[in-house]
């Protein structure tokens, strides 16, 4: 489509003219091919203190250059790349040490004097991967490593990462197998070296290693091989059960059904099992970083929350990767991101993984239903948005890179996730309503995401270009309707996809199974549909206070320790107890608390009894959200 490609062009040519921000003290990314190369050897051996050790040659280079440490990284959208970590760093030139120093208006620039005629430069340095929680999430342990990228390569400014070439060779521990984007040129022992690739490439396809792993086909006989490559903390947490493959693989079909093309050679989920390091999900164009449990496949029917991330971090592939934002495409790692559609390159995404997974029976409609009634329930009582507008929300990643919060639901945070997901499905629903559901956001995602199958190159988009295409697939004023969701403040939370969806949002007092099943995940007491707080099974410790609800009125905070209820040890029971009780007593329910050596009482003065959220069926309005959520054929 000629007037999408022409705005990666524009992208291009906007940033040639100065349109766009420049890297901070570094020279403005250059459209053109990078003279030199980066040869980087990266050792990453050393699990036992989780140092990594790098080796990298970069020729092509000139007097007074200045490389650059990422930055802004691409997933993340925000400025997060862990200079801390590096260290030890030494420059050399046929064994000469040369100076470097860091630029001083750019914490990530650091400035090479290289002797007169030199074109290149050897670096050594270690990647200092966190030892303890205190410095950062796990990413080594004994027996499974991620490895990604930017952390451990410097390179030349004045480029586009896109431009830039890289040979790469990775040292893992003997007997490890791994798992990449990355196509293999030659392996010496322990030692993989890859072909050359862009920086751009590189640094968007992270490894994942381990001594336990397993690799999964996906989808058998293509031509653009999905794999799920496993790795685990023990062997026994590799056994998958052929039905549980079998809906991996209809994820697989569902997407393709869905976006009517794909952007990859081939794709890789990479997917540790361990509560040894850090469970996360981070996209990439042509494989995924994914954790779990490590009992995800072996207690399948326990762990129902959590199953929608592959389905999340596939969609990615096509959402985020391949059709991006023009505000969040930079020519490199160290120009500002602009996050202000993530309503779109994270809320779409959200809802996209959500229907795939229950379209691929990872989750039953009955579990796809309770998920969504959790999520509309938090944002029908969210207190936050009767001050803060969901757009700005967008900026989170740069105001807080996911450092911890005390009052999450009043602060408001990455609310265009899960709140992007049910406008999403308001706009979905008006589409079937209007068309007599003869179209529908299926229709949205196979014009938007479609095109150009087998093409990497990213094609940006705007939000005149998102109305555009809306209104192709139905006609109306989808301006003014997304804008009065995204601007406004103290309006109600977007709700009407679920009623126009056939179902009405519904509190009682017994928990549903997904909702119990979370619960038991994250070891923790689910209070926030009534009085409005969360309590660490384990202890007592309160892990989660709703602004303005009863527990907030009662003084509880955060970390504070409820140590009776009534009288009575706490245990989640006693307190759901009370609850009931107090429905028809007048007395508050008194609690016990402790904070720090302080010890205290206080006294809840709520008689509504146990809330808990359900989707109920409505009758009277077609069930649009059944079909939404059934497969397609």
């Amino acid at each position: 489509m000629s007037h999408v490609l022409g705005g990666f062009a524009c992208l291009v040519a906007c940033w040639a003219q100065g349109a766009l921000p420049a890297a901070t003290g570094s020279e403005k990314p250059r459209d053109q091919p990078y003279a030199g190369m980066i040869h980087l050897a990266v050792d990453a051996s050393d699990v036992r203190r989780r140092i990594i050790t790098v080796h990298e040659t970069i020729s092509g280079l000139h007097a007074g250059t200045t490389l650059l440490y990422p930055k802004w990284l691409p997933g993340t959208h925000a400025p997060e790349g862990p200079i801390d970590r590096l260290a030890g760093l030494t420059a050399s030139v046929k064994g000469v040490a040369v100076r470097w120093e860091r630029d001083p208006l750019d914490a990530y620039a650091l400035r090479i004097t290289l002797p007169s005629g030199t074109t290149s430069v050897d670096l050594a340095f270690q990647y200092l991967s966190p030892t303890s929680a205190k410095v950062g999430p796990a990413e080594i342990s004994r027996e499974m490593l991620l490895l990604e990228w930017n952390t451990v390569v410097l390179y030349p400014a004045g480029y586009f990462g896109s431009r830039i070439p890289v040979s790469a060779t990775v040292t893992l521990p003997a007997g490890w197998a791994y798992g990449t984007a990355l196509e293999v040129a030659t392996v010496d022992g322990a030692s993989t070296t890859f072909k050359p690739v862009s920086l751009e490439t590189l640094v968007d396809s992270p490894i994942y290693a381990g001594l336990y792993s397993r690799r999964l086909d996906l989808d058998p006989g293509s031509s653009a091989p999905v794999r799920m490559n496993l790795f685990a903390d023990r062997a026994e947490y590799l056994s998958v059960k052929d039905d549980q493959l079998e809906q991996f693989r209809a994820l697989v079909q569902q997407a393709y059904k869905l976006f009517g093309a794909h952007h990859y050679s081939h794709y890789d989920f990479l997917f540790s099992l361990s509560n040894q390091i850090a469970q996360i999900g981070l996209e990439h164009h042509q494989s995924s970083e994914d954790g779990a449990d490590p009992e995800f496949f072996t207690e399948w029917s326990k762990n129902p929350w959590g199953r929608d991330l592959l389905g999340h971090e596939f969609t990615h592939s096509w959402n985020g990767k391949f059709r991006r934002p023009a505000d969040l495409w930079t020519p490199n790692y160290n120009v500002p991101m602009q996050d202000s559609l993530l309503w779109v390159y994270e809320g779409q995404t959200q809802y996209w993984g959500e229907v795939l997974t229950a379209r691929s029976g990872l989750w039953s409609r009955a579990e796809a239903l309770d998920e969504l009634a959790m999520t509309a329930a938090f944002f029908d009582m969210q207190a936050g948005r009767g001050w803060r507008s969901l757009q700005d929300t967008t900026n989170d990643e740069i105001i807080n890179p996911r450092r911890p919060q005390s009052w999450t639901d009043w602060q408001r945070f990455e609310d265009y996730y899960s709140e992007g997901q049910l406008i999403w499905l308001d706009v979905d629903t008006l589409i079937r309503e209007r068309s007599g559901d003869t179209r529908s956001l299926d229709d949205f995602a196979l014009r938007f995401f479609g095109i150009n199958d087998g093409s990497f190159k990213p094609v940006t988009y705007t939000f005149e270009d998102l109305v555009r295409e809306l209104n192709v697939v139905e006609p109306y004023d989808w301006a003014t309707f997304l804008r009065q969701r995204l601007d406004r403040v103290a309006i109600p939370a977007p709700l009407d996809g679920i009623r126009r969806g056939g179902y009405q949002l519904r509190y009682d007092d017994t928990e549903s199974d997904f909702l119990q099943a979370a619960e038991a995940q994250a070891k923790r007491a689910n209070f926030s549909f009534s009085i409005g707080m969360q309590i660490d099974d384990s202890d007592g410790t309160v892990t989660n206070v709703a602004w303005g609800s009863a527990a907030y009125k009662a003084d509880v905070t955060e970390s504070a320790q409820v140590l009776a209820v009534n009288g009575v040890a706490y245990t989640a029971a006693a307190l759901k107890d009370a609850l009931r009780r107090a429905q028809s007593d007048a007395a508050p329910i008194e609690l016990i608390m402790r904070t720090g050596e302080r010890y205290w009482v206080t006294r809840l003065d709520y008689h509504e009894g146990l809330k808990y959220p359900h989707l109920v069926r409505d009758s009277s309005v077609p069930a649009r959200l059944d079909a939404i959520l059934s497969p397609r054929n």
